[in-house]
C-alpha cells in the first residue's frame, strides 16, 4: 500500500513537472516584461556574476556590462541566450549578428547573452565567431532561471519599453533569413508598437 501511494505521488509531481517546465515554458511570453538585468559583457574586464535588480540610470550604469533595462528605455531589444559550445545555439548569435546590420543605428538594439557560462567560454566564443553585438556572460545562471531557460537557443523581441512583442524558441531561428523576418514585422514603423 505504502509502495503504491509513493508510485503514486512520483506520477503525480513527474507530471506536475512537465507540464510546468516544458520547453513551452522556456523564456518570457509576450505581452509580458523581460525581466532586468546587468551582466559582464565577455570583452570587458567586469568579472562576476549578473545583477538582476540593476541601476537603470546612465550614471550608475558600468559600461562593462549589459543593462537590458537601459536598453530597453531606448528602443526595441533582440535579445538572445545561448549556450557556449553548441552549434546551433553559437549559430543564432551569428544569425543575430547578420540580422543587428540590417537596422540602422539606435532603432533596435542586439544583444546575447552566455547562460552559465564562464567570463573565459564567452570571450572566446566572441573571437571565435568575430561578434560585434554586445555579448554578456551569466556565469551563475541567475539571469537564465530569470528567464527560464531550459533549451537554446531563445529570442525575446520586446518592444521600447520592455514588453515583450514575440519570444523564438529553437534551431529553426538560428538563421539570419527566419530572424530577420521575426524583427522586421515585429518592430516595422507601420506596426505602431514600441
Amino acid at each position: 500500500m505504502i509502495g503504491a501511494i509513493g508510485l503514486l505521488l512520483v506520477v503525480v509531481i513527474s507530471v506536475a513537472f512537465l507540464t510546468s517546465h516544458g520547453a513551452g515554458t522556456a523564456g518570457i511570453p509576450a505581452g509580458q516584461h523581460l525581466r532586468m538585468f546587468a551582466a559582464p559583457l565577455a570583452t570587458s574586464t567586469l568579472q562576476g556574476d549578473a545583477n538582476l535588480n540593476p541601476p537603470c540610470t546612465p550614471a550608475r550604469h558600468d559600461p562593462r556590462a549589459l543593462n537590458v533595462c537601459l536598453m530597453a528605455k531606448q528602443t526595441p531589444v533582440v535579445l538572445a541566450f545561448f549556450v557556449t559550445n553548441s552549434g546551433g545555439c553559437e549559430r543564432a548569435v551569428t544569425a543575430l549578428q547578420t540580422v543587428s546590420r540590417e537596422f540602422p543605428a539606435g532603432q533596435v538594439q542586439f544583444a546575447a547573452v552566455a547562460v552559465r557560462a564562464s567570463h573565459a567560454a564567452a570571450a572566446s566564443a566572441v573571437r571565435r565567431h568575430h561578434w560585434t553585438v554586445p555579448v554578456a556572460y551569466d556565469r551563475d545562471g541567475a539571469v537564465g532561471a530569470a528567464y527560464g531557460i531550459e533549451i537554446c537557443p531563445i529570442f525575446e523581441l520586446a518592444y521600447r519599453g520592455g514588453v515583450v512583442a514575440r519570444r523564438l524558441i529553437g534551431e529553426h531561428w538560428d538563421y539570419a533569413t527566419a530572424l530577420a523576418g521575426q524583427v522586421r514585422s515585429a518592430f516595422a514603423p507601420a506596426s505602431g508598437a514600441g
